[in-house]
């Protein structure tokens, strides 16, 4: 008897140790480094450098007129640069290194613990270096997309200065408080890629800037139209090519929510831009390779928040809902408001993150052909949509009042406009000393 019981107590030892085995070696394996999400995430952060330098670049370089295209250049890449340092400087530590309600923590400063070894907390299969690049470009094309407001008049120190301030003030809390543990996403907001974060983000503050820095001389009796078209269509295409790495990179690995985000970039995108000509047809009679472009855009937009929740049909839908609401925003919406936006920040981008990130709470509905969102066995559409609007208010009036800030310690300290004379002439030559042409 003594010796049966021993046999079965040794029998009880040896399975209670495998299966502690087993649990360490599958969490082990869950913190392991992955080659094919780490190739996979490289490549999405190239892409989207590719969005913002060159394509971001020239899709505003040629809404510009001839005289001021060098001057939106410089803008776009020196922010790129600038938020690109100031990102691995704090910016990362702030957004992704603690589990505050609007800020992270301290403990990456200046990437601070960050090795070659180290793992991402939020991506355990990549390394952390590729995250904190991944994010940093998130960042910069968001401040970037900000310039296309106010273009054409405004002193290139104040927009260093506005661009330091507002992704202090704006970008790094929007970002922790939906991606870093922060108050929204907390609340269950859903937000694959960016529609809070990104899109309403800058396309509020591109509003604010709007009427902070003024109209344009001229504005409303001079002709402003894009001085090269075809530059912009390069541009949009760039655009197009690179959202592949915001959305599908925004899965985190190399797995099928990129998949479903990868395919739902192209269908919204392409319902978006047939459904933009389709009214400019109803309207006026003639499609224009702007509006398809301003059309893809705006597809490229809504479907940011929605992309990895929603199905194919429910992309498309979205697609071809969201081009009559931005067709309207840069037009009759514009009127309304009186603002000059230079190139229709806000009635693109800010019409186009609040509707996607609206409808995203309707289409991530299984019953939709959506994935559930976070919650797949307990989601409630109406619910969520009141989420979804909870965060799009935070993030308008969040978004409003730091640019408000930022924008006014520029005027105070710089000024925020040139003068009528260097205006007249031009900001290539007046402020960088440099013409896109020969003439």
């Amino acid at each position: 008897m003594k010796k049966l019981i021993a046999s079965l107590l040794g029998l009880v030892l040896i399975a209670s140790t495998s299966v502690a085995f087993a649990q360490s070696a599958g969490a082990a394996a869950a913190s392991r480094l992955d080659s094919g999400d780490t190739a996979w995430m490289l490549t999405s952060t190239l892409l989207v450098i590719l969005m913002t330098i060159p394509g971001l670049a020239l899709f505003y370089g040629g809404l510009a007129r001839s005289k001021n295209m060098l001057s939106v250049l410089v803008q776009v890449f020196v922010i790129f640069s600038l938020i690109s340092v100031l990102w691995a400087l704090y910016g990362y530590s702030l957004t992704f290194g603690g589990q505050g309600l609007f800020l992270g923590g301290t403990r990456r400063l200046f990437l601070l613990g960050v090795t070659p070894e180290t793992l991402s907390t939020v991506l355990p299969t990549v390394p952390e270096y590729v995250f904190v690049a991944f994010q940093g470009t998130f960042a910069a094309i968001t401040v970037a997309l900000v310039v296309g407001a106010f273009a054409e008049r405004v002193r290139f120190s104040a927009v260093l200065i506005f661009a330091v301030l507002w992704f202090t003030l704006s970008y790094i809390p929007m970002a922790h408080m939906v991606w870093g543990g922060g108050l929204l996403g907390r609340d269950g907001a859903l937000d694959f890629a960016g529609g809070t974060v990104v899109h309403i983000n800058a396309g509020v503050a591109a509003l604010v800037g709007a009427y902070m820095v003024g109209k344009r001389m001229g504005y409303g009796k001079d002709a402003m139209t894009p001085h090269n078209l075809t530059l912009t269509m390069v541009g949009a295409s760039l655009l197009w090519v690179g959202w592949f790495g915001f959305n599908a990179g925004s899965a985190g690995a190399a797995n099928g929510v990129a998949g479903l985000a990868f395919i739902n970039t192209v269908l919204a995108t392409a319902a978006a831009a047939l459904s933009w000509l389709t009214g400019e047809m109803l309207r006026k009679g003639k499609a224009s390779m702007l509006g398809a472009a301003t059309g893809a855009v705006a597809g490229l937009v809504a479907v940011t928040p929605a992309a990895g929740f929603v199905g194919p049909l429910g992309a498309i839908v979205m697609g071809l809902v969201v081009s009559p609401l931005c067709l309207w925003g840069v037009g009759g919406l514009k009127r309304l408001l009186g603002a000059d936006d230079a190139f229709d920040v806000f009635g693109v981008h800010g019409l186009g993150g609040i509707a996607g990130a609206i409808l995203t709470g309707v289409f991530a509905s299984k019953g939709l052909g959506g994935t559930g969102g976070l919650t797949p066995d307990s989601f409630a559409m109406w619910a969520q949509i009141w989420v979804q609007v909870k965060s799009v208010l935070v993030t308008v009036v969040w978004s409003g009042v730091a640019a408000c800030i930022a924008y006014k310690a520029a005027d105070l300290m710089v000024g925020l406009r040139v003068s009528e004379e260097d205006e007249r002439e031009g900001l290539d030559i007046t402020s960088h000393g440099e013409m896109a042409y020969t003439r």
